[in-house]
C-alpha cells in the first residue's frame, strides 16, 4: 500500500505588506477532510507604526468556520456578532460563518509596539445541514486545550478528537487538528481513525514514507496508510483531517455546496446587505470585479 497520495508545496502570495504560503485549496487536492483552506502566515516581523493598510479590513464569509492559530504574535479579531478578541499563541479563535458573518483582523499590537507574527489560518467547510446555521464566535485559551508530552513529542489538540482525547472546541463534523513539536529523533503517528489526513511541516525537517520533507510542505496520506513522521531536527508540524463533507464550491471568501448560494452571497455583499463588524470603523473590502481563484485569504 502506498503511504502518500500527494505532497503539496506552499505557494507564496503577497497580500500587501506581508506574505503567506498558500497550501489549500490546491488544483489536485481541493480539500483534506472538511479543511478547504490553509495558509501559513510568516514568520513576519512588523516594526512599530506599520501602515493600517496591512490590516485585513472587514470582509464576509458563508458556509464555513475560520480557525486562527498563532505560534507568535497577536491579531485583533472583530466581527458582526459583536465579538472583539485578540488571538495569541496557543489560543484558538473559531468563527462559524454559517448563513453569513463579517469580520476584520488587525495588527494593532504590532502597530503600537512592533511584533513578530507567525501562524496558520484555515477554513473548515460546514456539512450541508449546517451551512445556513446561525453565525457565532468562540475564543479558547491555551489552557482550555488538551496537551500531551512524552518521548520528545509535545502535542496540543486544537480541535476534534485524536488519541482518545477530545478538544472542547465546538465543531460540526468528525475531524482532528493538532500542533506537534517534535524533538530531533522523535517519532509521531498521524491519527488513523479518519479517511483523509495530512501533515504540514511548519519548521524543521522530518522523514516519512522513505522521503525527507521540510518547511512549507503538506503531506497528504493515503486512506488507511501507516502515517509515521520521524523528526531529524526539532520540528513543528500541524496535522489535520477528518471525514469528507462532500464537494464544495469556493469563490473569494465564500464556500458552499451550491453555486447559486455563493452568487446570492456576492450580491448581498455588493448591495451592502451584510452587517459589518461591531466595534470597528465601517471599513470593508469591496467584492472584486472578478473574484480570482484561489480566494483572497482573510486572517
Amino acid at each position: 500500500m502506498k503511504t502518500l497520495d500527494l505532497v503539496i508545496d506552499q505557494r507564496r502570495r503577497d497580500l500587501g505588506g506581508f506574505e503567506v504560503g498558500r497550501v489549500l485549496p490546491y488544483p489536485q487536492r481541493r480539500m483534506v477532510g472538511p479543511f478547504i483552506f490553509f495558509d501559513h502566515l510568516g514568520p513576519e516581523t512588523f516594526p512599530p507604526g506599520i501602515a493600517k493598510s496591512v490590516d485585513v479590513r472587514p470582509h464576509p464569509h458563508i458556509g464555513l468556520s475560520t480557525v486562527t492559530y498563532l505560534f507568535d504574535g497577536e491579531i485583533m479579531h472583530r466581527d458582526s456578532v459583536g465579538s472583539e478578541a485578540p488571538i495569541r499563541p496557543g489560543e484558538v479563535n473559531w468563527m462559524v460563518a454559517g448563513r453569513g458573518i463579517t469580520h476584520s483582523e488587525r495588527f494593532e499590537k504590532a502597530r503600537a509596539q512592533g511584533d513578530a507574527v507567525h501562524g496558520i489560518q484555515s477554513w473548515v467547510a460546514l456539512p450541508a445541514r449546517d451551512e445556513e446555521t446561525d453565525p457565532e464566535f468562540a475564543h479558547y485559551g491555551r489552557n482550555d486545550l488538551p496537551t500531551f508530552e512524552d518521548g520528545g513529542v509535545w502535542m496540543r489538540l486544537i480541535a476534534g478528537e485524536a488519541f482518545g482525547v477530545k478538544s472542547p472546541v465546538k465543531t460540526h463534523s468528525p475531524l482532528f487538528y493538532l500542533h506537534w513539536a517534535l524533538a530531533a529523533g522523535a517519532t509521531a503517528k498521524v491519527p488513523d481513525a479518519y479517511a483523509e489526513r495530512a501533515a504540514y511541516v511548519v519548521s524543521g525537517k522530518l522523514d516519512a514514507a522513505g522521503q525527507s520533507f521540510g518547511p512549507g510542505q503538506m503531506l497528504v496520506f493515503a486512506k488507511g496508510a501507516d502515517a509515521v513522521l520521524s523528526a531529524t531536527v526539532p520540528t513543528i508540524v500541524m496535522a489535520l483531517g477528518g471525514e469528507s463533507v462532500g464537494e464544495r464550491h469556493i469563490d473569494w471568501n465564500f464556500v458552499s455546496s451550491s453555486p447559486e448560494r455563493i452568487a446570492q452571497a456576492k450580491a448581498d455583499w455588493r448591495a451592502g446587505r451584510m452587517k459589518l463588524p461591531d466595534f470597528d470603523n465601517g471599513e470593508f473590502i469591496p467584492l472584486p470585479a472578478t473574484a480570482p481563484p484561489p480566494p483572497t485569504p482573510p486572517l
